[in-house]
């Protein structure tokens, strides 16, 4: 069944329909993973966007339910050059088509993503709508523009509390859930931390009253700077002296509350092959990324150190805080699946945590 894409600058793109069957409108990114497109669609990071791989063939390995990252997913549809309609593992419970069906999710192939991603390169991000009929108008390219992403993160965080540990657990990590990767969770359970997950919409009060060892603040989709009661909240758990872990949003939010600001990129970063410099040191390691925001490098307070940079373009991919025991990182040391090069910062946040807990003992 044909059907079309129309961005947001009238230019249209003719490919076949899979998945889902119906219109839908939504910001257009690209990611270039070769690999993981399984944690890609479930990433709840992508909800409102409609997902472009660049990578041209999808689905070669099936559907695997333990390779989710969240319960669903949230993209609004996803761009594929090919998809793969006889995959093959010994894990495989599906394919990519059944899936997205199963979760009506539009998904559109057979166009060429090389050019899509190359129009969205040069131009910014920019909104799409996927149609059955190619017919144009004023109306329909005023109606895409207009398309905004709002209240993201109420939409994909959980609505109640639960706790998750191994019998050797030792530390009590409250997980604040903007949108978390489940891997987040099992890196954390590795450590023998209490794993407490809590909604987007618990107040800091109620934190402190679990009386958490550390604080993670995960990742998540939309702008940060819409999160205006949640970097509140943030602001006064940060005066009770709380190890914190900062990533993806809640890198971005940990900065907001400490008066830094955030900017919307012309693309983002999108993909497992993003190289981030460490400052200190000098070194550079390859990260998985997906946001879209970043913060403001010159804008961070004092008290506030820039820790890593995007090796690319020079934005901030860290930050280490002096005046309280909290650090963050805008790209995903969780990464399912991979790169692995920076999953040594989980451990740093455990010798915070053990450091934080032996001065009180003093």
């Amino acid at each position: 069944m044909k059907a079309y894409l129309i961005l947001e600058n009238g230019t249209v793109f003719q490919g076949q329909r899979f998945g889902a069957s119906a219109d839908v409108t939504g910001e257009i990114v690209f990611t270039t993973a070769m690999t993981g497109y399984i944690e890609t669609l479930t990433d709840p990071s992508y909800f409102g966007q409609i997902v472009v791989q660049t990578f041209p063939l999808i689905g070669n390995y099936g559907m695997i339910s333990q390779d989710f990252e969240s319960k669903a997913p949230h993209v609004k549809a996803y761009i594929v050059k090919e998809w793969c309609q006889e995959p093959s593992n010994f894990r495989m419970e599906g394919n990519l088509d059944a899936f997205l069906k199963e979760n009506n999710i539009v998904g559109l192939c057979g166009i060429d993503t090389r050019e899509l991603t190359k129009i969205v390169r040069e131009y910014g991000v920019m909104n799409g709508r996927i149609v059955s009929a190619p017919e144009v108008s004023e109306t329909m390219l005023a109606e895409i523009k207009d398309y905004q992403i709002t209240g993201a993160v109420a939409a994909v965080t959980r609505q109640e509390q639960e706790t998750m540990a191994e019998a050797d657990a030792v530390w009590r990590v409250v997980l604040w859930d903007f949108g978390a990767k489940e891997n987040i969770r099992r890196e954390l359970l590795q450590r023998r931390c209490e794993v407490v997950t809590v909604p987007a919409g618990t107040s800091a009060e109620e934190i402190l009253a679990l009386e958490p060892d550390g604080l993670m603040l995960s990742n998540g989709p939309g702008d940060p700077a819409e999160n205006q009661e949640i970097v509140q909240q943030l602001r006064q758990l940060m005066e009770h002296k709380i190890p914190t872990f900062g990533i993806c949003l809640g890198h971005q939010l940990l900065a907001l509350s400490q008066g830094a600001k955030t900017e919307k990129l012309k693309y983002g970063h999108r993909g497992a092959n993003q190289p981030v410099k460490e400052l200190e040191e000098g070194k550079v390691f390859i990260s998985s990324q997906n946001h879209g925001y970043a913060v403001v490098n010159d804008s961070l307070p004092e008290g506030a150190k820039l820790w890593f940079v995007n090796a690319n373009d020079g934005t901030c991919e860290g930050v280490r805080y002096e005046t309280i025991p909290a650090f963050s990182v805008q790209f995903h040391p969780e990464a399912c699946g991979g790169p692995h090069d920076t999953n040594f910062l989980f451990d740093r946040f455990m010798s915070l945590i053990k450091e934080e807990k032996e001065h009180a003992a003093e």
